[in-house]
């Protein structure tokens, strides 16, 4: 693996969104709030007429209901709709794609498949971004198709750069990248909400429970990424003998937590490679 920075600020022109729902409004709102893209610059195909008004409203991008009128003006266009309509979503825009870079965030769906649904030549990266683009803390994972250039890979990463940290990766590691990266957010979610109801159980308010737990979870993310330290380091640097984290790492140990986390990490990356059959 290896990040990707743009030796400049690149320029981007257009961009197409095809898809309004979390995701496309995710890499929107980080490309225009890093300052990356102009709003201007952003137009959102969303056939739902209330979600296209309060995306505007919030983000101040173009919307518009048809996919074709998206397209007109952009020179690079994010599909960014679930896996499930991937394909009915290209065969309705395929001969609109034709010279424009196409840049697909479906899980599980590879480069090959979607280049065979597109006009031949056409230059297709794919990205698995997540959530925490958002407030621009995203991690996306970058590949190229068959058709793709070295300056188009860059070219995208640059864009996902704006958004957070950006790798660019074999095509054969994205599913397993995916259920660690993609669906990541909500494993740290669903621990944090566990987290904070347990502390409301020890009689906190949930509003300074969670308070505890997000700061905590985020302090701690930042002190691996900077020390580079082997998670166990850490945990051995708090956990005392005979004190309160070794009694609540056994809990833990016993309840087989490593362990599901596993099988939850596998079950994605076969649901992810079932999504590309």
């Amino acid at each position: 693996m290896t990040v990707v920075t743009m030796p400049h600020e690149p320029e981007f022109g257009v961009i197409a969104i095809i898809g309004g729902g979390r995701m496309g409004e995710a890499i929107a709102a980080g490309l225009i709030g890093s300052g990356a893209v102009p709003a201007p610059q952003v137009v959102v195909a969303e056939p739902d007429e209330a979600r296209r008004a309060e995306l505007s409203e919030r983000h101040g991008v173009m919307c518009v209901r048809r996919n074709s009128q998206a397209l007109l003006e952009a020179q690079l266009v994010i599909i960014a709709v679930k896996p499930q309509v991937l394909d009915s979503v290209l065969s309705e825009i395929a001969a609109d794609l034709e010279g424009k870079l196409v840049v697909s965030i479906a899980a599980g769906i590879s480069t090959a498949r979607i280049e065979s649904s597109l006009p031949q030549g056409t230059r297709v990266v794919r990205v698995m971004p997540n959530t925490p683009a958002m407030v621009g803390e995203g991690m996306s994972l970058v590949c190229g198709g068959a058709e793709a250039s070295s300056d188009d890979v860059a070219l995208v990463a640059g864009l996902f750069d704006a958004i957070g940290e950006t790798l660019v990766i074999d095509e054969r590691q994205m599913d397993a990248g995916t259920a660690l990266s993609g669906s990541g957010p909500a494993y740290f979610a669903l621990v944090v909400d566990a987290l904070a109801r347990a502390g409301v159980a020890e009689g906190l308010p949930r509003a300074v429970a969670q308070r505890l737990v997000v700061q905590t979870m985020l302090g701690t993310a930042m002190l691996l990424a900077e020390t580079k330290a082997h998670p166990e380091e850490l945990v051995d640097g708090v956990a005392s003998p005979g004190g309160t984290t070794i009694a609540a790492l056994e809990r833990l140990e016993a309840g087989a937590v490593r362990a599901a986390f596993a099988a939850a990490v596998a079950a994605a990356v076969r649901r992810a490679r079932e999504l590309g059959a």
